[in-house]
């Protein structure tokens, strides 16, 4: 759990299937509840990653995967939704890899690929970026700034101390660095932080909200929400989908945008 980074690492094969994965209705109620989704409907657009999150666990457990798994820290995410969605009864076949090993400047990313399936028909895809941070002999590829215009303000959230744990239980991801503040100071993290699904889910659900239901999904996770805090959501909403930040102050947390399905 704590294996260290060498260099010329290779990953895994390895490729995880669950067949006919199941949504438990109360799990997912909670989940709304806490990413601010509405009831009902077709499943909330980052879900099926929650559905595919044990596998990628085990896969990232495994003794042939090359990076830590505590304390590794999202970075990116783009989800899309081909047709029209899951619903709750739906059972589709779920799978996880791993792709790629990326250099990063503060580390080593790999990215993770979820996808679903009903009757062979690909439905659903996400594709994560996950950090291990070490110390490397390189500058590695640093991430483009933000957008020198500031979106709007739309709307502000306070962000409760025992964030990380609650969604930590309905989404499973019980990663140290969002549970409580000492075991977040083992990995060089002042406080808790909030989960990265975690403000990207309650953005998206904030988007949809006012835009409609998005086709696909992506954000860059730049600067941890340190909990408890005070945030902003900002958006610029066009006729091909939405621009969003969190925001604290001039502390850009995430940045992200949603794609429209075609009229």
């Amino acid at each position: 759990m704590k294996r260290r980074v060498h260099a010329g690492a290779r990953l895994p094969g390895t490729r995880l299937v669950l067949p006919g994965a199941r949504t438990d209705a109360a799990r997912l109620a909670a989940y709304a509840g806490v990413c601010g989704f509405p009831a009902g409907g077709p499943l909330p657009l980052p879900y099926p990653h929650i559905l595919g999150f044990p596998l990628a666990m085990r896969l990232m457990a495994d003794r042939a995967f090359p990076l830590p798994l505590l304390g590794l820290v999202h970075t990116r995410i783009e989800i899309i939704r081909h047709g029209p969605g899951l619903t709750s009864a739906d059972r589709p076949e779920l799978a996880v890899h791993a792709e790629e090993l990326v250099p990063h400047r503060r580390g080593t990313e790999v990215l993770m690929v979820t996808r679903a399936c009903l009757d062979g028909e690909l439905v659903w895809e996400s594709r994560s970026s996950y950090l291990a941070r070490h110390r490397t002999g390189h500058d590695g590829p640093r991430e483009s700034a933000p957008a020198a215009e500031p979106l709007p303000a739309v709307t502000g959230w306070r962000v409760p101390g025992n964030l990380g744990r609650r969604y930590g239980a309905v989404s499973g991801d019980r990663n140290p660095i969002h549970l409580h503040p000492l075991t977040a100071r083992l990995f060089g993290f002042p406080r808790a932080i909030a989960h990265g699904m975690w403000t990207f889910a309650r953005c998206l659900a904030e988007a949809e909200r006012t835009s409609g239901p998005a086709e696909s999904a992506r954000a860059a996770f730049r600067a941890p929400v340190l909990l408890p805090a005070d945030v902003t959501y900002a958006a610029r909403t066009a006729p091909g989908g939405t621009r969003f930040e969190l925001r604290s102050g001039d502390r850009v947390h995430l940045t992200g945008e949603t794609s429209a399905p075609p009229a």
